[in-house]
Protein backbone atom coordinates (compact mmCIF):
# COMPACT_ATOMS: atom_id res chain seq x y z
CA UNK A 1 0.00 0.00 0.00
CA UNK A 2 0.97 3.50 -0.80
CA UNK A 3 2.12 5.95 1.36
CA UNK A 4 -0.52 8.56 0.82
CA UNK A 5 0.05 12.42 0.69
CA UNK A 6 -1.24 15.44 -0.40
CA UNK A 7 0.41 18.67 -2.34
CA UNK A 8 -0.75 22.17 -2.66
CA UNK A 9 0.79 23.62 -5.69
CA UNK A 10 -1.30 27.00 -5.39
CA UNK A 11 -0.62 26.95 -1.55
CA UNK A 12 2.29 29.14 -0.41
CA UNK A 13 3.81 29.24 3.10
CA UNK A 14 6.86 31.68 3.28
CA UNK A 15 10.13 31.55 1.64
CA UNK A 16 13.03 28.98 2.03
CA UNK A 17 15.89 31.75 2.54
CA UNK A 18 18.86 30.56 1.08
CA UNK A 19 20.70 31.31 3.66
CA UNK A 20 19.46 27.68 5.31
CA UNK A 21 22.25 25.90 2.72
CA UNK A 22 25.10 28.05 4.11
CA UNK A 23 28.52 26.29 5.40
CA UNK A 24 31.51 26.88 8.00
CA UNK A 25 34.67 26.70 7.80
CA UNK A 26 36.83 27.13 10.76
CA UNK A 27 40.39 27.21 12.19
CA UNK A 28 40.53 23.15 12.71
CA UNK A 29 42.30 20.43 11.47
CA UNK A 30 42.62 20.72 7.52
CA UNK A 31 39.58 22.42 7.07
CA UNK A 32 41.31 26.03 5.95
CA UNK A 33 45.01 25.17 5.86
CA UNK A 34 45.02 22.31 2.94
CA UNK A 35 41.33 22.12 2.45
CA UNK A 36 41.11 25.62 1.16
CA UNK A 37 44.39 27.46 1.87
CA UNK A 38 47.32 26.23 -0.06
CA UNK A 39 49.12 29.63 -0.45
CA UNK A 40 49.95 30.80 -3.46
CA UNK A 41 53.29 29.21 -4.40
CA UNK A 42 51.85 25.97 -3.89
CA UNK A 43 51.89 23.42 -7.09
CA UNK A 44 48.44 22.72 -6.08
CA UNK A 45 45.73 25.08 -8.62
CA UNK A 46 44.98 28.37 -6.72
CA UNK A 47 44.19 31.94 -6.95
CA UNK A 48 45.58 34.13 -4.18
CA UNK A 49 46.65 31.07 -2.17
CA UNK A 50 42.73 29.38 -2.72
CA UNK A 51 42.45 26.27 -4.19
CA UNK A 52 40.86 26.11 -7.26
CA UNK A 53 38.91 23.03 -7.04
CA UNK A 54 37.11 23.55 -3.69
CA UNK A 55 36.08 26.86 -5.14
CA UNK A 56 34.45 25.33 -8.11
CA UNK A 57 32.93 22.85 -6.14
CA UNK A 58 31.70 25.13 -3.64
CA UNK A 59 30.23 27.43 -6.67
CA UNK A 60 28.60 24.45 -7.95
CA UNK A 61 26.06 24.16 -4.77
CA UNK A 62 25.95 27.70 -4.91
CA UNK A 63 26.66 28.24 -1.66
CA UNK A 64 25.19 31.41 -0.27
CA UNK A 65 26.92 32.03 3.05
CA UNK A 66 30.45 30.68 4.86
CA UNK A 67 30.39 31.37 8.94
CA UNK A 68 34.32 32.04 9.65
CA UNK A 69 36.79 31.89 12.17
CA UNK A 70 35.13 29.54 14.84
CA UNK A 71 33.75 27.81 16.30
CA UNK A 72 35.56 27.53 19.39
CA UNK A 73 38.83 28.83 17.26
CA UNK A 74 36.82 32.21 17.60
CA UNK A 75 36.83 33.27 21.00
CA UNK A 76 40.51 33.13 21.05
CA UNK A 77 41.34 34.64 17.50
CA UNK A 78 43.04 38.09 17.42
CA UNK A 79 42.15 39.32 14.24
CA UNK A 80 45.32 41.63 14.15
CA UNK A 81 47.23 38.81 14.16
CA UNK A 82 45.97 38.00 10.41
CA UNK A 83 46.70 41.10 8.63
CA UNK A 84 49.96 42.55 7.07
CA UNK A 85 52.70 40.83 5.34
CA UNK A 86 51.78 37.22 6.48
CA UNK A 87 55.69 36.58 7.13
CA UNK A 88 55.24 39.20 10.01
CA UNK A 89 51.86 37.41 11.15
CA UNK A 90 52.06 36.13 14.77
CA UNK A 91 51.63 32.21 15.27
CA UNK A 92 49.64 31.26 17.79
CA UNK A 93 49.03 27.54 19.35
CA UNK A 94 45.81 26.60 18.33
CA UNK A 95 44.65 25.52 21.82
CA UNK A 96 40.92 23.65 21.00
CA UNK A 97 42.10 21.80 17.85
CA UNK A 98 45.27 19.43 18.46
CA UNK A 99 47.44 22.19 19.80
CA UNK A 100 49.18 22.88 16.59
CA UNK A 101 50.73 25.94 15.53
CA UNK A 102 48.85 28.47 13.60
CA UNK A 103 50.36 30.92 11.21
CA UNK A 104 47.55 33.02 10.85
CA UNK A 105 48.43 33.20 7.20
CA UNK A 106 45.01 32.72 6.17
CA UNK A 107 43.07 36.12 8.06
CA UNK A 108 40.18 38.63 7.35
CA UNK A 109 41.77 39.74 3.81
CA UNK A 110 42.32 36.20 2.25
CA UNK A 111 38.49 34.82 4.09
CA UNK A 112 36.74 38.20 2.03
CA UNK A 113 38.73 37.09 -0.79
CA UNK A 114 37.57 33.78 -0.78
CA UNK A 115 33.95 35.24 -0.19
CA UNK A 116 34.51 37.18 -3.31
CA UNK A 117 35.74 33.40 -5.64
CA UNK A 118 32.69 32.06 -4.12
CA UNK A 119 30.40 34.88 -4.48
CA UNK A 120 29.05 34.14 -0.95
CA UNK A 121 27.99 36.49 1.87
CA UNK A 122 30.62 36.48 4.68
CA UNK A 123 29.43 35.33 8.40
CA UNK A 124 31.92 36.53 10.80
CA UNK A 125 32.70 35.47 14.64
CA UNK A 126 33.75 37.80 16.75
CA UNK A 127 35.61 37.37 20.40
CA UNK A 128 33.69 37.64 23.22
CA UNK A 129 35.90 35.13 25.30
CA UNK A 130 39.47 36.03 25.58
CA UNK A 131 38.73 39.68 23.09
CA UNK A 132 38.01 43.01 24.32
CA UNK A 133 35.14 45.41 23.06
CA UNK A 134 37.63 47.66 21.90
CA UNK A 135 38.69 44.52 19.51
CA UNK A 136 35.87 43.25 18.48
CA UNK A 137 34.30 47.08 17.81
CA UNK A 138 38.00 48.04 15.51
CA UNK A 139 37.41 44.81 13.67
CA UNK A 140 34.06 45.86 12.35
CA UNK A 141 35.67 49.06 11.89
CA UNK A 142 38.48 47.78 10.08
CA UNK A 143 36.09 45.73 7.53
CA UNK A 144 33.16 48.36 6.86
CA UNK A 145 34.18 52.31 7.54
CA UNK A 146 35.30 53.61 4.33
CA UNK A 147 36.39 57.17 5.48
CA UNK A 148 39.40 58.35 7.52
CA UNK A 149 39.92 56.27 10.93
CA UNK A 150 42.92 54.38 12.02
CA UNK A 151 41.59 51.39 11.56
CA UNK A 152 40.56 52.31 7.55
CA UNK A 153 43.67 53.77 7.12
CA UNK A 154 45.10 50.32 8.44
CA UNK A 155 43.12 48.56 6.29
CA UNK A 156 44.39 50.46 2.87
CA UNK A 157 47.82 50.18 4.10
CA UNK A 158 47.40 46.34 3.80
CA UNK A 159 46.12 46.80 0.75
CA UNK A 160 42.87 46.95 0.59
CA UNK A 161 41.31 50.46 -0.42
CA UNK A 162 37.45 50.21 -0.34
CA UNK A 163 35.55 48.74 2.86
CA UNK A 164 33.55 45.30 2.17
CA UNK A 165 30.56 44.14 2.74
CA UNK A 166 29.68 42.59 5.83
CA UNK A 167 26.49 42.01 6.98
CA UNK A 168 26.32 39.04 9.26
CA UNK A 169 28.55 39.48 12.84
CA UNK A 170 28.32 36.83 15.39
CA UNK A 171 28.87 38.32 19.08
CA UNK A 172 30.78 35.52 20.43
CA UNK A 173 30.76 31.93 20.23
CA UNK A 174 29.10 28.78 22.36
CA UNK A 175 29.64 31.02 25.25
CA UNK A 176 28.06 28.67 27.69
CA UNK A 177 30.99 26.34 26.77
CA UNK A 178 34.63 26.77 25.12
CA UNK A 179 33.72 30.75 24.60
CA UNK A 180 33.80 31.11 28.32
CA UNK A 181 31.81 29.10 30.26
CA UNK A 182 29.26 31.69 30.66
CA UNK A 183 25.97 31.79 32.53
CA UNK A 184 23.11 33.19 30.42
CA UNK A 185 22.64 36.45 32.85
CA UNK A 186 26.54 36.81 32.37
CA UNK A 187 26.51 36.50 28.66
CA UNK A 188 23.45 38.45 28.07
CA UNK A 189 24.85 41.46 29.79
CA UNK A 190 27.89 40.49 27.66
CA UNK A 191 26.44 40.68 24.59
CA UNK A 192 24.54 43.98 25.05
CA UNK A 193 27.58 45.68 26.15
CA UNK A 194 29.62 44.46 22.92
CA UNK A 195 26.87 44.78 20.11
CA UNK A 196 26.82 48.37 21.55
CA UNK A 197 29.94 48.81 19.62
CA UNK A 198 29.28 46.91 16.51
CA UNK A 199 29.03 49.63 14.58
CA UNK A 200 26.47 50.62 10.73
CA UNK A 201 29.57 52.47 8.94
CA UNK A 202 28.76 53.82 5.57
CA UNK A 203 25.46 52.41 5.05
CA UNK A 204 26.38 48.78 5.67
CA UNK A 205 23.71 47.30 8.07
CA UNK A 206 25.49 44.62 10.50
CA UNK A 207 23.11 41.82 11.46
CA UNK A 208 24.15 41.40 15.22
CA UNK A 209 23.90 37.69 15.70
CA UNK A 210 23.52 36.87 19.96
CA UNK A 211 25.46 32.87 21.21
CA UNK A 212 22.49 31.08 21.61
CA UNK A 213 21.68 27.68 23.24
CA UNK A 214 23.54 24.30 23.50
CA UNK A 215 21.68 21.70 21.76
CA UNK A 216 17.90 21.50 24.43
CA UNK A 217 19.12 24.49 26.81
CA UNK A 218 15.93 26.12 27.14
CA UNK A 219 16.81 28.10 30.28
CA UNK A 220 19.29 30.03 28.34
CA UNK A 221 17.14 30.92 25.22
CA UNK A 222 14.65 32.14 27.69
CA UNK A 223 17.39 34.53 29.26
CA UNK A 224 18.75 35.60 25.84
CA UNK A 225 15.38 36.60 25.03
CA UNK A 226 14.39 38.02 28.01
CA UNK A 227 17.48 40.56 28.85
CA UNK A 228 18.95 40.91 25.61
CA UNK A 229 16.29 40.18 22.96
CA UNK A 230 15.77 44.00 21.83
CA UNK A 231 19.62 44.29 21.04
CA UNK A 232 19.66 41.16 18.70
CA UNK A 233 18.66 40.46 15.14
CA UNK A 234 19.47 36.75 15.13
CA UNK A 235 20.59 34.19 18.13
CA UNK A 236 22.03 30.78 17.32
CA UNK A 237 21.76 27.12 18.01
CA UNK A 238 23.93 24.34 17.95
CA UNK A 239 23.09 20.80 17.57
CA UNK A 240 25.32 17.98 16.57
CA UNK A 241 24.18 14.03 15.78
CA UNK A 242 25.76 11.20 17.61
CA UNK A 243 24.86 7.51 16.84
CA UNK A 244 25.70 6.93 20.43
CA UNK A 245 24.52 10.08 22.70
CA UNK A 246 28.04 9.10 24.27
CA UNK A 247 30.59 12.04 24.05
CA UNK A 248 33.06 9.56 24.69
CA UNK A 249 32.67 7.29 22.27
CA UNK A 250 30.45 8.52 19.31
CA UNK A 251 30.95 5.37 17.22
CA UNK A 252 32.58 4.88 14.20
CA UNK A 253 31.90 6.94 10.67
CA UNK A 254 32.04 3.83 8.35
CA UNK A 255 31.77 -0.39 9.50
CA UNK A 256 28.95 0.33 11.41
CA UNK A 257 25.48 -1.46 11.70
CA UNK A 258 22.07 -1.07 11.15
CA UNK A 259 21.61 -0.20 14.90
CA UNK A 260 24.01 3.08 14.53
CA UNK A 261 21.80 3.90 11.45
CA UNK A 262 18.75 3.73 12.87
CA UNK A 263 19.75 5.39 15.93
CA UNK A 264 22.25 8.41 14.00
CA UNK A 265 18.69 9.14 12.01
CA UNK A 266 16.63 8.74 15.04
CA UNK A 267 18.81 11.47 16.76
CA UNK A 268 18.92 13.47 13.56
CA UNK A 269 14.87 13.90 13.48
CA UNK A 270 15.08 15.50 17.24
CA UNK A 271 16.21 18.24 15.28
CA UNK A 272 12.67 19.25 14.90
CA UNK A 273 11.51 19.15 18.77
CA UNK A 274 14.86 21.31 19.16
CA UNK A 275 13.86 24.22 17.07
CA UNK A 276 10.07 23.88 17.75
CA UNK A 277 10.44 24.16 21.58
CA UNK A 278 13.35 27.30 21.05
CA UNK A 279 10.64 28.96 18.58
CA UNK A 280 8.26 29.00 21.10
CA UNK A 281 10.46 30.38 23.58
CA UNK A 282 10.92 33.48 21.06
CA UNK A 283 7.91 34.13 20.10
CA UNK A 284 6.56 34.59 23.52
CA UNK A 285 9.29 37.47 23.08
CA UNK A 286 9.24 38.31 19.82
CA UNK A 287 5.86 37.39 18.48
CA UNK A 288 6.31 39.37 15.09
CA UNK A 289 9.24 36.97 14.32
CA UNK A 290 11.97 39.80 13.68
CA UNK A 291 14.69 37.48 15.24
CA UNK A 292 16.34 35.10 13.31
CA UNK A 293 17.22 31.43 14.19
CA UNK A 294 20.07 30.46 12.78
CA UNK A 295 21.33 27.01 13.73
CA UNK A 296 24.80 27.39 12.83
CA UNK A 297 26.83 24.19 13.90
CA UNK A 298 24.53 20.85 12.66
CA UNK A 299 25.69 17.53 11.29
CA UNK A 300 27.19 14.34 12.36
CA UNK A 301 29.78 13.84 14.86
CA UNK A 302 31.77 10.59 14.57
CA UNK A 303 35.04 9.02 16.08
CA UNK A 304 37.71 10.24 14.18
CA UNK A 305 39.41 8.40 10.67
CA UNK A 306 41.89 5.43 13.09
CA UNK A 307 45.47 6.95 12.34
CA UNK A 308 44.13 10.65 11.94
CA UNK A 309 45.41 13.21 14.68
CA UNK A 310 41.91 13.39 16.96
CA UNK A 311 42.13 17.14 17.34
CA UNK A 312 41.55 17.18 13.60
CA UNK A 313 37.90 15.79 13.47
CA UNK A 314 38.06 14.22 10.67
CA UNK A 315 35.56 11.28 9.66
CA UNK A 316 34.17 9.92 6.43
CA UNK A 317 31.07 10.57 5.14
CA UNK A 318 28.63 7.97 4.40
CA UNK A 319 25.12 7.64 2.81
CA UNK A 320 23.71 7.78 6.34
CA UNK A 321 25.11 11.47 6.60
CA UNK A 322 23.66 12.05 3.22
CA UNK A 323 19.97 10.99 4.70
CA UNK A 324 21.12 12.98 7.77
CA UNK A 325 21.52 16.03 5.50
CA UNK A 326 18.05 15.78 3.83
CA UNK A 327 16.27 15.31 6.69
CA UNK A 328 17.64 18.00 8.39
CA UNK A 329 16.65 20.46 5.32
CA UNK A 330 13.03 19.17 5.54
CA UNK A 331 12.60 20.12 9.33
CA UNK A 332 14.47 23.42 8.50
CA UNK A 333 12.14 24.14 5.47
CA UNK A 334 9.08 23.17 7.82
CA UNK A 335 10.51 25.90 10.25
CA UNK A 336 11.67 28.40 7.16
CA UNK A 337 9.58 31.06 9.31
CA UNK A 338 12.25 31.07 12.18
CA UNK A 339 14.95 29.60 10.61
CA UNK A 340 16.48 32.02 7.90
CA UNK A 341 20.16 30.69 8.44
CA UNK A 342 22.13 27.22 9.09
CA UNK A 343 25.49 26.23 9.00
CA UNK A 344 27.10 22.46 8.69
CA UNK A 345 30.04 21.80 10.31
CA UNK A 346 32.23 21.70 8.75
CA UNK A 347 32.53 22.86 4.76
CA UNK A 348 36.35 20.71 4.34
CA UNK A 349 38.13 17.66 6.00
CA UNK A 350 36.21 18.07 9.09
CA UNK A 351 33.50 16.64 10.84
CA UNK A 352 30.18 16.35 7.93
CA UNK A 353 32.00 17.25 5.01
CA UNK A 354 30.83 18.24 1.98
CA UNK A 355 34.39 18.28 0.77
CA UNK A 356 37.39 16.03 0.98
CA UNK A 357 40.93 16.20 0.24
CA UNK A 358 44.57 14.42 0.27
CA UNK A 359 47.33 16.60 -1.20
CA UNK A 360 46.39 17.33 -4.75
CA UNK A 361 43.10 15.56 -4.68
CA UNK A 362 39.80 16.14 -4.05
CA UNK A 363 36.78 14.33 -3.64
CA UNK A 364 33.01 14.70 -2.87
CA UNK A 365 30.83 13.53 -0.58
CA UNK A 366 27.20 12.07 -0.31
CA UNK A 367 26.73 14.91 1.84
CA UNK A 368 27.68 17.23 -1.39
CA UNK A 369 25.24 15.68 -3.47
CA UNK A 370 22.55 16.24 -1.03
CA UNK A 371 23.80 19.57 -1.32
CA UNK A 372 23.71 19.80 -5.08
CA UNK A 373 20.30 18.12 -5.64
CA UNK A 374 18.57 20.51 -2.60
CA UNK A 375 19.88 23.76 -4.15
CA UNK A 376 16.86 23.97 -5.95
CA UNK A 377 14.94 24.99 -2.78
CA UNK A 378 17.43 27.92 -2.21
CA UNK A 379 14.87 31.41 -1.83
CA UNK A 380 12.11 29.38 -3.17
CA UNK A 381 8.32 29.32 -1.81
CA UNK A 382 7.61 26.92 0.65
CA UNK A 383 4.42 24.48 -0.37
CA UNK A 384 1.99 23.08 2.04
CA UNK A 385 3.14 19.34 1.44
CA UNK A 386 1.38 16.93 3.84
CA UNK A 387 2.33 13.47 3.94
CA UNK A 388 1.59 9.61 6.05
CA UNK A 389 5.59 8.91 5.99
CA UNK A 390 4.73 5.22 7.59
CA UNK A 391 6.97 3.61 9.85
CA UNK A 392 10.32 2.09 9.98
CA UNK A 393 10.37 0.06 12.84
CA UNK A 394 13.75 -1.64 14.83
CA UNK A 395 14.48 -2.97 17.65
CA UNK A 396 11.27 -1.76 19.28
CA UNK A 397 11.50 1.60 17.83
CA UNK A 398 10.50 3.65 15.41
CA UNK A 399 10.77 6.87 12.87
CA UNK A 400 8.82 7.71 9.94
CA UNK A 401 9.91 5.74 7.05
CA UNK A 402 9.65 8.69 4.44
CA UNK A 403 10.45 12.09 4.70
CA UNK A 404 9.39 15.13 2.45
CA UNK A 405 9.47 18.66 1.38
CA UNK A 406 8.58 20.66 -1.66
CA UNK A 407 8.75 24.27 -3.19
CA UNK A 408 8.00 26.37 -6.32
CA UNK A 409 11.06 28.65 -7.88
CA UNK A 410 9.97 31.99 -9.43
CA UNK A 411 9.58 30.84 -13.11
CA UNK A 412 6.56 28.15 -11.66
CA UNK A 413 8.98 24.48 -11.20
CA UNK A 414 7.85 22.27 -8.30
CA UNK A 415 10.52 20.46 -6.70
CA UNK A 416 9.63 17.81 -4.20
CA UNK A 417 12.62 16.16 -2.17
CA UNK A 418 11.92 12.77 -0.49
CA UNK A 419 13.88 10.93 1.87
CA UNK A 420 13.75 7.19 2.12
CA UNK A 421 14.99 6.18 6.05
CA UNK A 422 14.71 2.30 5.58
CA UNK A 423 18.03 0.63 4.62
CA UNK A 424 16.09 -2.62 3.88
CA UNK A 425 12.82 -1.46 1.97
CA UNK A 426 11.42 0.57 -0.97
CA UNK A 427 8.62 2.49 0.05
CA UNK A 428 5.69 3.30 -2.42
CA UNK A 429 4.97 6.99 -2.03
CA UNK A 430 1.60 8.66 -3.98
CA UNK A 431 1.39 12.67 -3.73
CA UNK A 432 -2.43 14.12 -5.35
CA UNK A 433 -1.11 17.28 -6.92
CA UNK A 434 -3.48 20.20 -6.51
CA UNK A 435 -4.08 23.39 -7.31
CA UNK A 436 -2.86 23.43 -11.47
CA UNK A 437 -6.36 21.85 -12.99
CA UNK A 438 -5.83 22.12 -16.55
CA UNK A 439 -1.97 22.19 -16.39
CA UNK A 440 -0.23 19.18 -17.92
CA UNK A 441 3.10 18.31 -16.12
CA UNK A 442 6.66 17.16 -17.21
CA UNK A 443 8.20 15.05 -14.55
CA UNK A 444 11.99 14.12 -13.94
CA UNK A 445 13.92 12.85 -11.34
CA UNK A 446 17.31 11.79 -9.58
CA UNK A 447 18.38 10.07 -6.51
CA UNK A 448 21.13 9.36 -4.29
CA UNK A 449 21.03 5.56 -2.92
CA UNK A 450 23.86 2.92 -2.67
CA UNK A 451 23.54 -0.36 -1.93
CA UNK A 452 25.18 -0.72 1.61
CA UNK A 453 24.40 1.80 4.09
CA UNK A 454 27.80 2.67 4.58
CA UNK A 455 28.85 3.37 1.02
CA UNK A 456 31.28 6.00 0.42
CA UNK A 457 33.34 8.14 -2.14
CA UNK A 458 37.27 7.51 -1.61
CA UNK A 459 40.22 8.99 -3.33
CA UNK A 460 40.68 5.68 -5.09
CA UNK A 461 36.60 5.21 -6.31
CA UNK A 462 35.40 9.42 -6.31
CA UNK A 463 32.29 8.21 -7.79
CA UNK A 464 31.15 5.41 -5.79
CA UNK A 465 27.93 7.06 -4.31
CA UNK A 466 26.95 10.06 -6.81
CA UNK A 467 23.30 11.01 -8.54
CA UNK A 468 21.68 8.48 -10.83
CA UNK A 469 19.03 9.62 -13.16
CA UNK A 470 15.67 8.49 -11.54
CA UNK A 471 12.29 7.47 -13.37
CA UNK A 472 10.88 5.28 -10.74
CA UNK A 473 7.39 7.23 -10.44
CA UNK A 474 3.91 7.80 -12.82
CA UNK A 475 1.96 11.35 -13.26
CA UNK A 476 -1.79 9.90 -14.02
CA UNK A 477 -4.76 12.12 -13.53
CA UNK A 478 -3.10 14.22 -10.87
CA UNK A 479 -1.95 11.83 -8.84
CA UNK A 480 2.12 10.98 -8.69
CA UNK A 481 3.23 7.84 -7.84
CA UNK A 482 7.02 7.24 -6.91
CA UNK A 483 8.98 4.19 -5.68
CA UNK A 484 11.76 5.15 -3.39
CA UNK A 485 14.75 3.15 -3.33
CA UNK A 486 15.89 1.69 -0.16
CA UNK A 487 18.03 4.90 2.07
CA UNK A 488 18.09 7.12 -0.84
CA UNK A 489 17.50 10.61 -1.42
CA UNK A 490 15.28 11.85 -4.41
CA UNK A 491 14.64 14.99 -6.14
CA UNK A 492 11.61 15.50 -8.54
CA UNK A 493 10.74 18.72 -10.45
CA UNK A 494 7.34 19.27 -12.01
CA UNK A 495 7.08 21.61 -14.94
CA UNK A 496 4.29 22.78 -16.14
CA UNK A 497 4.12 23.02 -19.70
CA UNK A 498 2.78 25.40 -21.63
Amino acid sequence: MALQGILNADFGKGTINRNIYGHFSEHLGRCIYEGIWVEEDSPIPNVNGIRSDVVEALKQIQIPVLRWPGGCFADEYHWKDGIGASEGRKRMVNTHWGGVVENNHFGTHEFMELCRQLGCEPYINGNVGSGTVQEMSEWVEYMTFGGESPMSELRISNGRQEPWSVTYFGVGNENWGCGGNMRPEYYADLYRRYQTYVRNYDGNKIHRIACGPNAGDYEWMEVLMREAGRFMDAITLHYYTLPTGDWSDKGPATGFGEADWFRTLKSSLFMDELVTRHKTIMDKYDPDKRIDLIVDEWGTWYNVEPGTVPGFLYQQNTMRDALVAGLTFNIFHKHSDRVRMANIAQTVNVLQAVILTEGEKMILTPTYHVFDMYKVHQDSELLELSLDGGTYCFEGSEIPAVSATASKDNVGKIHISLCNLNPMEASLVSLDIRGLAGKSLLVTGKTLTAGKIDAHNTFEQPDNVKPQLFSAFELKDGQLTVTLPPMSVTALELTPEA
